[in-house]
């Protein structure tokens, strides 16, 4: 019999072959000794001491081996990527319009212009540049795979800007999607890559900052990956909502002129008001309307965690940890996307709609399904955790009903035809088809129509297809006819959204009708786009000298400016196209500098092909 401390130099001796500290007791740390001996004597039973030996070198070096294979390498200490006072507009996974939000919205003082500089040190791996989107934006592989991404950029600086310039050249376009070479453009921690700006679908002056996984690049919690933002404010509550789960159940009314139960209370502990119990029949579902905010900080903001408890028994659990961009707009099926599109409230769903493809779900047996008992009072509680720890609770009963009591509540009944989400679903009426592919539902809806004359400067009705505020996940085929439509006119005419406002979403034409693809229902007709775009100067002069840029504005009607070729003496130059102003911008550059007479000329088509020219000789 070998005694313990044997053992634990035997221990010792792996731990020194395989360069690692052991600190776990020896009977513990290696298994090959640990099946010989009791943990509560630390004895080994009489075995070849040099079998022991080598026996544990070798697991001990396959146990490195496969830990290097799984642990993830040593993170980066990730440095703000701007040198101003961390002030957020929206955080991560917070829910926005058909996705959640991939990272962090930094505030920049209202302006633009504050330099952006790289996180860690690395290469760039991608530069996307775009009048929408995120528009000018750089992607930054680090050494220890993770990938950092700058969006809504004013500029792009230093190396970083002249190798996206020449690419530009390069592609005769403004829009690029370019990957570089690896390593071809090396930077440095606290290198200014670019300036802070409002291009692309930004609301206003911001950074948009993303961490991401390079190999999946599943975007990360910034903050879990040490952007310290500092919080002590708990999540607040503001109600709950119940939803029938099978077609028998039923759930009761809401209080007067709400769309849930209110919930009330604050300092992370919350309740319904006094004598508001939610009754339901049946098995039902819970979503609870809940946000975060951070210290000194008015938006409002993603939580981190959401667990739900019924008579203590875990029911469900959300952890809103990483984005996957191919399953990212099932956010829609999270959301109580009505809510979120017409209310603006963040009511998440806590059981699973059957169309939801997200992994931030935890692996509870009920998955949010509450079988409510006649007569029953069920004791539940919600628990939401925020980036920082911070907790907040509601607790509250829930009262099964009877039948019969079920059956005085009423409800809505259904109008139009039920679609099975999984499965093809086509919604035909005279004039109009949607055809809606498998899976492009959430869940079973019925699905209504509505005819109505048509709106000005259309020709063809305006077909209401159900509700805008029912998502679709997948694009779906809308084909409206215009039978009499001349040939000169075909090419002209496009559908168009008339939900808030006439948008366009184009189309072709063929057999007497208009086919486009759609991702929501609501208003659609035809409209017909003849008038080319408007060019205006706003400060392109014949005398240049001195200056470092001109600007023109184009605007159109309807279909929206499609694409524009502008240059000087024959040869390609880069302008920059900005939908919120309106303009088109040139900023004179190593191929446009030189002193001397110019011919500039510039043709700009709309999405119907309607074309405009505007020419000018000036001196720089």
């Amino acid at each position: 019999m070998f005694p313990h401390a044997f053992c634990t130099n035997a221990h010792l001796l792996i731990g020194i072959a395989s360069d690692r500290a052991c600190t776990a007791p020896s009977w513990l740390a290696c298994p090959l000794l640990h099946q010989n001996m009791t943990p509560h004597h630390h004895v080994l039973a009489p075995i070849n001491f040099k079998y022991i030996v080598l026996s544990c070198l070798i697991f001990s070096l396959l146990r490195t081996i496969d830990s290097s294979a799984q642990e993830p390498a040593k993170k980066t200490e990730f440095i703000n990527p701007m040198a101003i006072p961390l002030d957020l507009s929206g955080n991560f996974m917070e829910p926005r319009s058909n996705h959640f939000h991939s990272g962090l919205d930094m505030r920049t003082q209202g302006r633009e212009g504050v330099p952006v500089r790289a996180v860690a040190a690395g290469w760039v791996s991608r530069i996307k540049i775009s009048p929408w989107g995120y528009g000018k934006a750089v992607y930054i592989d680090h050494p220890n795979g993770h990938t950092s991404v700058y969006g809504h950029l004013q500029q792009l600086t230093g190396l970083v800007g002249n190798a996206c310039t020449e690419a530009q050249y390069r592609m005769k376009d403004f829009g690029i999607d370019w990957t570089p070479e690896k390593g071809s453009i090396p930077v440095k921690q606290g290198e200014v890559i670019g300036l802070s700006g409002n291009t692309g679908s930004s609301g206003g002056p911001h950074l948009h900052f993303e961490l991401r996984n390079t190999a999946s690049q599943h975007a990360l919690d910034p903050q879990a990956m040490g952007i310290q933002v500092p919080d002590k404010t708990p999540p607040e509550i503001l109600g709950v909502r119940l939803y029938p789960l099978t077609d028998s159940s039923r759930v009761g009314p809401y209080p007067p002129k709400a769309v849930g139960h209110p919930s009330q209370g604050g300092a992370g502990s919350y309740g319904l008001k006094p004598g508001d119990i939610p009754t339901a029949y049946g098995t039902v579902g819970l979503a609870l309307h809940t946000f975060d905010r951070y210290d000194g900080m008015a938006a409002k903001f993603g939580v981190r965690r959401i667990e739900l408890f019924v008579d203590s028994v875990a029911m469900f659990s959300t952890r809103f940890d990483a984005v996957d961009f191919n399953t990212n707009r099932y956010c829609n099926a999270h959301m109580d996307h009505a809510l979120y599109k017409g209310n603006k409230m963040e009511y998440h769903r806590c059981y699973r709609l059957p169309n939801n493809k997200l992994r931030i779900y935890g692996k509870e047996e009920a998955q949010g399904r509450i079988a409510l008992r006649p007569g029953k009072d069920h004791h539940v509680r919600f628990k939401v955790t925020d980036t920082n720890g911070n907790v907040s609770t509601l607790t509250f009963m829930l009262r099964g009903a009877t039948a019969e009591a079920s059956r005085s509540w009423g409800g809505d009944v259904p109008d139009g035809s039920l679609f099975r989400y999984d499965t093809e679903n086509v919604l035909s009426e005279d004039g109009v088809s949607l055809t809606l592919p498998a899976m492009a539902l959430y869940d079973d809806t019925y699905v209504g129509y509505e005819r109505k004359a048509a709106p000005a400067k259309a020709i063809a009705p305006l077909h209401v297809l159900h509700d805008p505020l029912v998502p679709i996940h997948s694009n779906s085929t809308l084909r409206i006819e215009v039978p009499d439509l001349k040939e000169e006119w075909r090419s002209k005419a496009l559908i168009v959204s008339m939900n808030d406002k006439a948008s366009a979403v184009g189309g072709t034409y063929a057999d007497g009708a208009i086919t486009a693809q759609v991702r929501s229902f609501g208003s659609y007709t035809v409209m017909l786009d003849t008038v080319p775009p408007v060019i205006k100067n706003a400060d392109l002069r014949a005398d240049m000298s001195g200056r470092s840029s001109f600007t023109l504005k184009v605007t159109d009607d309807l279909s929206g400016i499609g694409n524009w070729k502008a240059t000087l003496d024959g040869n390609w130059i880069l302008m920059e196209y900005e939908p919120k102003t309106n303009s088109l911008t040139h900023t004179f550059d190593s191929h446009t500098q030189a002193p001397g007479k110019k011919i500039f000329k510039l043709e700009v088509k709309d999405e119907r092909g309607n074309t405009s020219s505007y020419e000018l000789v000036f001196t720089h």
